[in-house]
Order: structure tokens, then C-alpha cells, then sequence
């Protein structure tokens, strides 16, 4: 006996519509998150369950316990599910008897997830990211404080030398607090983005893939952990336009009859992954004597971001992302 679930799946709340394929019946109920027992609900199903819902930034919690109870969660594209609406009328009864029917009839659009694994990584290297855009804005302030009062000496200020000469630094009493708060605040980062990267070194070890990528010029740790967790398992894409689609790396058209023309590129999936692949790109330019002068002849074509100078991602890497 199989039972199919469709759900219309919110933050606080759900409306289910199910039926159990013995029968025939199908029946609505409402769930409250945090007043009802919803593990209790699901755990009354035997046999094959599959709960179907849009996807959802909000829903892990939910996955999780449909997978210890042995249910299978089928994840929707939620622009496909709207699309197919036949009615202009909108509520969760309709929304959760849409999901309902596009399963029966075997036409939900199911979007494949990723691995716990995959998704704790992936986890912990956005959680890197944000704490090296905070350090940096702390950094930025820093630098700030030392040009208020005349000092300027660039990426040198928190070096040992540089705190001593800045600590010396004669400033006003609001200014005078910041600069301690804010070299406080650095080195708390400081600590945090080690111990990160400490444990994303260990997740690394022992793991071939991110050893084979590792062998590229300027792929370090964090770029190839990114990768193998974000295009894990690389078999489901059946080219490498497919590889570059899903990383948002391909250019956009904009064509029309005899004209094509070509723009920046799409910037769709993972803002990471494609962060990071820039990073090491920079980083690869340094390395290789080919591949740098293959980035200056399309800098000299395409024109470069800043006419000046050095990028700021150029300029930034080795301070922010030292093993990337």
C-alpha cells in the first residue's frame, strides 16, 4: 500500500492532502508546527510514503524527520508547480491538491538534493564566507581609524609591527575605544575563521576527489570542496556545458536574427562556487605563465573591471581566502 502526500509546506505551518492508494479516499489535514505534533502525523503511515512539497529554504528540519521515519521527500521546482496552475484563485488547500495531483499523475517536477554531507560542508564553507565579509568590514573600519589619524600603511596594519605603531597612535576618546574594539573583534575572527578552515581540512583528507582537483594550478582545499559537494555525483550532468549552466559561469545571449550578440554571464545556482572559481582564477594568473598571458588578452579585448590598479578580488585574495 502506497500513500502520497502532497503538502503545501510553509515557516510555521502545512496543508496536506493524501491518499492511500487501498482505498481511494482523499483526505485534507492542517498542521501547526509548533502546536501540533507532526512526527506523530507522519508516523502513522506504513509501508511506502512519499511526501511531496515545493522547495523551500525553511524545510531541512522537515526532510530530516521524514527521512528517520523512512518516508521518501520529494523536493519540487516551485516555478514549475506555479506554472501549472489552472485556476487564478490562490490558497493552501489548492496549492497542497496541485502538488497531490501533479504526483499522482507522475508530472511533479522533482529537483534532486544533495547529500547530508554535501550540505553540512557546503554549510560550513558559507559560514566562512560570512565570518571573512565581516572580518573584512572590521579590517576596512580599522584602516579607517589609522588614516583619521594619519597613519597609512595598508595591508601592513595588523601585522605585529603595524599594531605596535597603531596602538601608539594618539586619537580621540570615541576613536580610541573603536580601535580597541574593533582589533578585539579581529582577532575573535581571526580565531573563528581557523578553526573553520581547521575542520574543512579534516573533511578534505582522505577524500580522492578533492585530492585529484587539488592538482589544478590555484584549487586549493576550499575551492575543491566546494565542487565536489556542489556537483556531487558529476553523472547527472551529461556535458560540461551542463557542468557550467549549473554554476552559473555561461554567457548570456541576447540574439536576434542575423545579429548575436553575447553578454556577462548568468550568474544562476551557487553565488559561492562561483566566487570561489574566481578566486582561484586570480590565483591561477599568478602561477601560470600561459594561462596569465591568456587573462591579459581578454582583459585587452573585453576591457578590464577597474582601469587601474589591480581588482579588488585580485587584491584581496591572498589576505581573505589564503587556501582557496
Amino acid at each position: 500500500m502506497a500513500i502520497y502526500c502532497g503538502v503545501d509546506f510553509h515557516a510555521r505551518q502545512q496543508t496536506i492532502t493524501y491518499c492511500e492508494t487501498s482505498n481511494g479516499e482523499i483526505k485534507h489535514h492542517h498542521l501547526d508546527h509548533q502546536q501540533d505534533d507532526v512526527r506523530a502525523f507522519y508516523a502513522q503511515f506504513n509501508g511506502e510514503v512519499i511526501v511531496a512539497f515545493e522547495a523551500s529554504g525553511y524545510s531541512q528540519w522537515f526532510e530530516d524527520l521524514l527521512a528517520d521515519l523512512g518516508h521518501q521527500a520529494w523536493v519540487g521546482n516551485a516555478r514549475e508547480i506555479s506554472r501549472r496552475k489552472r485556476s487564478r484563485q490562490k490558497n493552501d488547500r489548492r496549492d497542497a491538491d496541485l502538488i497531490f495531483d501533479l504526483l499522482i499523475k507522475n508530472e511533479f517536477p522533482r529537483i534532486f538534493r544533495l547529500s547530508k554531507e554535501s550540505r553540512e560542508i557546503l554549510s560550513l564553507l558559507r559560514y566562512r564566507h560570512r565570518l571573512v565579509k565581516i572580518r573584512t568590514m572590521v579590517r576596512n573600519s580599522l584602516h579607517a581609524i589609522a588614516l583619521t589619524g594619519g597613519l597609512s600603511l595598508k595591508a601592513k596594519l595588523l601585522t605585529k609591527a603595524g599594531r605596535e605603531r597603531f596602538n601608539q597612535l594618539s586619537l580621540s576618546p570615541a576613536h580610541d575605544l573603536q580601535r580597541r574594539e574593533w582589533l578585539e573583534l579581529v582577532n575573535q575572527l581571526n580565531q573563528r575563521v581557523t578553526c573553520v578552515e581547521q575542520e574543512l581540512e579534516r573533511r578534505a583528507q582522505g577524500d580522492q576527489r578533492v585530492a585529484l582537483l587539488r592538482t589544478h594550478p590555484g584549487i586549493g582545499p576550499l575551492t575543491s570542496l566546494a565542487l565536489v559537494h556542489t556537483l556531487e555525483p558529476v553523472s547527472r550532468f551529461s556535458s560540461s556545458r551542463k557542468v557550467t549552466a549549473y554554476a552559473g559561469m555561461e554567457p548570456v545571449e541576447r540574439s536576434s536574427a542575423e545579429r548575436v550578440r553575447w553578454g556577462g554571464i548568468s550568474k544562476a545556482g551557487s553565488p559561492l562556487i562561483r566566487f570561489l572559481l574566481i578566486e582561484a582564477a586570480h590565483a591561477t594568473i599568478k602561477q601560470e605563465a600561459h594561462l596569465r598571458c591568456f587573462y591579459y588578452r581578454l582583459v585587452e579585448r573585453r576591457g578590464s573591471p577597474q582601469s587601474t590598479g589591480r581588482s579588488r578580488a585580485q587584491t584581496a585574495h591572498q589576505s581573505l581566502y589564503p587556501l582557496a
